[in-house]
């Protein structure tokens, strides 16, 4: 008898654990969802900032805010590069020495 009730004593506290168990579970899987949930929503609102920077920089937008203001702005072009040959052991010295004045 004594070995009967032990056993069952076993029975309903492994059955309790594992309904711990289990709710803590559901719980967990309730916080992974809401930070997901979160997650997403700041993607979407990045996503939406990224698309407002990419429609207020793009280049017309630029030439008729530019337009608008009536600004006058010139566009600037980049200073060509000399090609040199790393074999080429020569020093440019007009290049190498700062002009006087």
């Amino acid at each position: 008898m004594l070995k009967l009730l032990l056993c069952l004593f076993s029975a309903v506290l492994i059955a309790v654990l594992m309904l711990h168990l289990r709710q803590q579970r559901l719980e967990l899987n309730h916080q992974a969802n809401l930070l997901h949930n979160q997650i997403e929503a700041q993607q979407a609102r990045l996503w939406n900032q990224q698309l407002q920077i990419a429609v207020y920089t793009a280049p017309n937008a630029i030439s008729k805010t530019v337009g608008d203001h009536a600004l006058r702005l010139v566009p600037q072009s980049p200073a060509r590069a000399k090609v040199i040959n790393w074999m080429d052991t020569r020093v440019d010295h007009a290049a190498a020495e700062p002009p006087t004045d």
